[in-house]
């Protein structure tokens, strides 16, 4: 049995809820990603941010990212799975949420993330190519 902390990348690097949108940029550079776990001083997920949540939520609408906080663009319930659960919950999350990147969570805190690289590296070509089809897949009416 596989749980999702034996594949996930621990100990993620967090933005501040109240960090400003630029600062997320800057890490996001410096880190070579494309998102990051919004979180609250006590390590607790508020949202994820994405590169393209910066330049299409903010940017386009005229957000000044050096005053905008991360946290305007922390919308909704972030989809998570906990630590101790097995991977094909990670797996199933993702697909039926079409998200690339999960939040696992200990005792309701951030302790990794789990990524369609981690899936790669973790587990088979099939389970990879279905998880990483469904997530890609547009939704048509």
């Amino acid at each position: 049995m596989t749980l999702t902390r034996d594949i996930m990348t621990p100990a993620p690097r967090c933005i501040g809820e109240n960090d400003a949108l630029s600062i997320a940029a800057s890490v996001m550079s410096e880190l070579d990603v494309g998102a990051l776990p919004i979180c609250g001083e006590d390590r607790k997920l508020k949202g994820m941010l994405t590169d393209r949540d910066i330049v299409v939520k903010a940017l386009a609408y005229g957000m000044d990212p050096e005053t905008t906080p991360s946290r305007t663009l922390a919308a909704g319930v972030p989809v998570t799975v906990d630590a101790d659960d097995e991977v094909h919950v990670a797996l199933d999350r993702m697909r039926e949420n079409q998200v690339r990147r999960l939040p696992v969570l200990e005792n309701r805190k951030l302790v990794g993330i789990i990524s369609q690289a981690d899936i790669a590296l973790a587990l088979s070509p099939e389970s990879t190519g279905v998880t990483v089809e469904h997530i890609s897949r547009a939704d048509t009416p």
